[in-house]
């Protein structure tokens, strides 16, 4: 390996150890509570070091949005590879949406505030545009799965799709919102899933009756 590379590989598993060590952080005591002081010292590093590849803890936090966004959307496009229902697959993408949550409240938090204030990250132009994009490409993958639905005569012909993939992305996102930092850990879970279900069950019997 050349120097070239050599630094490069080092630049590169120094970003990943800084995301690393935020995520563990962020995790731990809430995105507020985190300072890049801290971030460095868990990494390490020098603060320096971290202003080096990072403008800000937001573009940390971003970046590692952007990451697991990216991990859902690798988790999820194995749903195109069974032969399920289109029913079937809205049921897998929400299971796998809450799971992939309530693993990390906390990024739940961060996901939805972004969503909703996107001003308040202060990120730069193509950090935005990339967690838009890879955002969107998350809830294409419901339409899919609803236009597969209507291929199929599973769903009825004449739904809009695009309102009802959103519609369907706001249910989710609405439901997690309820209960994950309002109910305790030990029932959570159980509270997330039972409304979920139920609430699909209404929202698939209109796609198949509308």
């Amino acid at each position: 390996m050349g120097l070239k590379e050599r630094r490069g590989k080092e630049k590169d598993n120094r970003k990943k150890l800084i995301l690393s060590s935020a995520r563990s952080l962020f995790f731990q005591k809430g995105f507020n509570k985190v300072t890049v002081d801290e971030i460095a010292k868990s990494s390490e590093l020098g603060k320096g070091s971290i202003y080096l590849y990072y403008n800000s803890k937001e573009e940390i936090y971003a970046q590692i949005l952007l990451n697991d966004i990216d991990n859902f959307n690798r988790l999820i496009s194995v749903l195109f590879e069974k032969e399920s229902s289109a029913s079937d697959m809205l049921n897998e993408f929400s299971r796998v949406y809450i799971d992939f949550f309530l693993n990390d409240s906390e990024l739940f938090r961060i996901l939805m505030t972004y969503m909703l204030q996107p001003a308040k990250m202060n990120l730069t132009e193509k950090l935005n545009s990339q967690i838009l994009n890879a955002n969107a490409r998350s809830i294409d993958v419901i339409g899919k799965i609803i236009q597969r639905g209507v291929d199929s005569k599973e769903f009825h012909p004449q739904i809009d799709i695009r309102q009802n993939q959103n519609a369907f992305w706001g249910l989710l996102n609405g439901i997690i919102s309820l209960f994950i930092f309002s109910v305790a850990e030990k029932k959570r879970k159980e509270r997330i899933y039972s409304t979920t279900k139920l609430a699909l069950e209404i929202f698939v019997r209109g796609l198949k009756e509308a």
